[in-house]
């Protein structure tokens, strides 16, 4: 007996008030954009710059013990992390601590690159400091600016792409549905002061893919489903699509949860943010695909030339592989 999470007469109607769930997506986006204007990001080293030290010990590294130590002096975001080469040695332990630069300074000071090495040295006698290297809050800058231009090519790539698979509406749904979910999470990010750091920009682009791909596969049955029944509205057509596909849509952000909430409890503070961002990014994005892109497109309407062979209603360019 196979085990069904979605039963195969399932018929729910998810655009019983399509006006409604639009109408709190853009509430939403407005808090969370509201929220970021206000409240800013907190945003780690990577994008406000500060000091990177590389320590060397025999001892194998124990970032814990490392944080407490650290954790003490007050320094604001500190980030640890232990380094793994295949070319290391067994006494050849090596970790990448750091330090925020502190507030209305570029870089962290030799005061306190000094008190952060003297407490690493009281709980690691033999550390050695290899490296010392400071990043300003130009280049910060620079990172920041390049960030955003990494996420807006992707959601421009986007458009292009379910524009020339689909028809124009089904593009601009996609595109609404991609923009609904970064300004989420990027609010909830601002709301809650989370560390924001380069690895949350890897979480954006991850989500902009995992979320286009769940509006692609309800997107694709629903075109299917324009060229089999050809005299249903459009809002049975889409109902009907996204029935179909809410066995897949369950079992595949469910299980996806399922490691990620492993990652969240069990996996530390280092990744905390990038889990967490991808934990809500798929909570989004799963409810975007269906409440946001599917509903726009309910809203825009789709024309259904019925003139054209029935192997290419509804998509302009059925020749461009996915």
């Amino acid at each position: 007996m196979r085990l069904k999470l979605v039963k195969d007469d399932t018929n729910f109607d998810f655009f019983s008030r399509p006006t409604l769930w639009l109408g709190i997506s853009v509430f939403l986006m407005v808090l969370a954009f509201g929220s970021f204007m206000v409240r800013g990001l907190n945003y780690g080293i990577d994008f406000q710059g500060g000091t990177t030290i590389r320590t060397e010990s025999a001892q194998p590294v124990d970032v814990g013990a490392y944080r407490a130590a650290l954790g003490a002096l007050d320094l604001g975001d500190v980030v640890i992390s232990e380094v793994f080469d295949p070319n290391f040695g067994p006494d050849q332990n090596v970790a990448m601590v750091r330090i925020q630069a502190q507030e209305g300074q570029e870089a962290v000071s030799g005061e306190v690159i000094t008190q952060a090495e003297a407490a690493l040295v009281a709980i690691v006698p033999d550390i050695k400091f290899v490296s010392v290297e400071s990043v300003g809050p130009k280049v910060s800058g620079e990172l920041i600016w390049t960030a955003a231009i990494a996420v807006s090519l992707a959601i421009f790539a986007v458009l292009v792409y379910i524009w020339l698979r689909f028809e124009w509406q089904f593009a601009a749904g996609a595109v609404l549905a991609l923009v609904h979910d970064v300004i989420l999470t990027i609010g909830i990010f601002s709301e809650f002061g989370i560390r924001f750091d380069l690895s949350i920009i890897a979480a954006l682009l991850t989500i902009v893919g995992y979320s286009l791909n769940d509006t692609v596969v309800i997107f694709d049955r629903v075109r299917e489903n324009l060229i089999k029944y050809k005299s249903r509205d459009l809002k049975e057509v889409l109902n009907l699509s996204i029935n179909e596909t809410l066995s897949r849509t369950f079992m595949t952000s469910g299980t996806t949860l399922l490691a990620l909430i492993a990652l969240l409890v069990l996996g530390g503070d280092v990744i905390r943010g990038f889990v967490f961002a991808m934990t809500w990014g798929i909570i989004v994005g799963t409810y975007s695909s269906v409440f946001v892109a599917s509903a726009f497109l309910l809203w825009l309407g789709v024309k259904r030339d019925w003139t054209k062979p029935t192997d290419t209603t509804g998509n302009q360019f059925g020749d461009v592989d996915a």
